[in-house]
């Protein structure tokens, strides 16, 4: 049993850890809370049963095959913005880690089997994982309304945490914030904030070049608005009940994926070929995270970033896309999105859809974290993970490293995207190096400085630091992303 600002809460200790679920930081964020800040949780009375996850915010499942590959649990009810926490049982003043869940802000939850805390917490760290606001919900620009709502839940849950975690044995002086993807982007965004709620950042394959102009944001709004027949602002979509809003907004998604068209959606929507993202509000949100953070802000924090290998696989080449595309569609895409085409020219000789996946994935994921790095004047480590899965053509792609990091590769890694035997050892070096980074802020190898350029490969049989990685590749896009 635990106490914690909103009343007695009671959960399951198993094997040196305790872990209590579905506590709610927030209030619901619907009725007369839609589309308003994350509002104030009413305490309650008596003790209350903290043994089983709780529900999930609105959001659709992953399209096929994506599916089957990452699953989903969609689960819904009122109190959706919940977090969870897996802590060493009597521990004191422990490192706490607080896990941001990708989705490309449309998708995901922090009851995922892959993000289970125990693995954590057994290693002398407090763990936290939380849902927040998506879609429309969470990120649509919406006149009428306050923007960026689930990037202020994730701040809720921050403040929360702050407030409660040494509650559970956790030191609210040493947390480390930690995401993948759209998580990543979290915490970059987040660490360009400045907010003081935590003290070390992890960015997984999501680093600070994601901000969308709200005049961009609007015609994603519009269209959407368009399709359900209302109003594009706050009042016409809160006649829609929130569930159904999302076939709309799977459509879009879905269009500005397969026909990204810069006149249409917006170059900032485009160029990051997603309809939802943190939005440059004026307010809380002013310019893009590498932007600020070039400028200085999070600088006293400690930054671990990095990226997979061949991040872009896992949405080209389950579907067979791949082997598809010809040399002018993967040229016409590029140039869509902003990239020039002459770009292809310094990667290795292969199918036009390899060679894609290639350059997309330097430019959504590896130089970004890349220039995160160089942004920062000291106190910053990187990565990459190259071990490649045999499943569907994935090699090492977006997301694989997921169950290594949490050392979940037997509860939550599924064959379909580790296969059939995926190396323990690896997952042992990589989740180390985490909680090695959370408990001292030295993940176990020299930081990344522009002179060296040194990178922590993870990959089976063994791990290496590499000078400057593929720094032909590298050098191209020198003034260009």
């Amino acid at each position: 049993m635990a106490s914690i600002a909103q009343g007695k809460i009671v959960g399951v200790a198993e094997r040196g850890v305790a872990r209590y679920l579905g506590l709610p930081y927030a209030a619901p964020p619907f009725g007369r809370n839609r589309f308003l800040p994350p509002q104030p949780v009413r305490p309650w009375d008596g003790v209350r049963d903290a043994r089983e996850f709780g529900p999930t915010v609105p959001m659709a499942p992953y399209r096929p095959p994506l599916d089957v590959i990452l699953g989903e649990t969609i689960v819904p009810g009122e109190e959706c913005l919940n977090l969870n926490v897996w802590a060493p049982v009597e521990a004191q003043a422990a490192p706490v880690m607080v896990w941001i869940h990708g989705g490309a802000f449309r998708n995901g939850s922090g009851r995922r089997e892959v993000y289970d805390g125990a693995t954590f917490a057994r290693d002398g760290v407090v763990c936290v994982t939380l849902n927040y606001r998506l879609g429309v919900e969470g990120f649509a620009h919406l006149p009428g309304a306050v923007d960026n709502r689930g990037l202020l839940d994730q701040i809720a849950a921050l403040q929360w945490v702050r407030d409660n975690i040494a509650a559970f044995g956790g030191d609210p002086g040493n947390v480390t914030v930690f995401g993948e993807s759209a998580g990543g982007m979290s915490v970059t965004t987040l660490l360009s904030l400045d907010l003081g709620l935590f003290h070390r950042a992890i960015a997984q394959s999501g680093a600070g070049h994601i901000a969308q102009a709200p005049e961009d944001a609007l015609k994603v709004t519009t269209e959407i608005a368009r399709r359900l027949g209302v109003t594009p602002d706050a009042a016409g979509l809160a006649a829609i009940d929130p569930w159904d809003v999302i076939p709309a907004q799977s459509a879009v998604a879905t269009e500005i994926a397969g026909i990204p068209d810069p006149a249409r959606w917006g170059p900032t929507t485009v160029a990051n070929a997603m309809p939802f993202m943190p939005v440059l509000d004026g307010t809380l949100f002013t310019r893009r995270p590498i932007d600020a953070i070039a400028a200085g802000a999070g600088r006293d924090v400690a930054v671990l970033t990095g990226t997979t290998t061949e991040e872009f696989r896992l949405f080209l080449a389950p579907t067979g896309l791949t082997k598809l595309l010809t040399v002018d569609l993967a040229a016409g895409f590029m140039a869509a999105m902003g990239i020039d085409p002459a770009v292809a020219e310094v990667y290795r000789q292969g199918e036009p859809g390899d060679i894609l996946c290639e350059v997309l994935t330097d430019f959504f994921f590896r130089v970004p974290a890349i220039r995160l790095a160089e942004a920062r004047p000291a106190h910053t480590w990187m990565y990459e993970f190259a071990w490649a899965s045999d499943q569907h053509g994935l090699g090492a792609c977006h997301a694989l490293e997921l169950p290594f990091v949490f050392d979940s590769l037997v509860s939550g890694g599924g064959t379909e995207l580790v296969g059939h035997h995926p190396p323990q050892d690896l997952a042992n070096a990589m989740h180390h190096a985490w909680v090695a980074f959370a408990t001292t802020g030295d993940p176990g190898w020299a930081p990344y400085d522009t002179d060296t350029r040194k990178v922590m490969v993870f990959d089976a049989p063994g791990t290496l630091v590499v000078q400057d990685p593929r720094s032909r590749e590298r050098r191209r896009w020198d003034g260009l992303r």
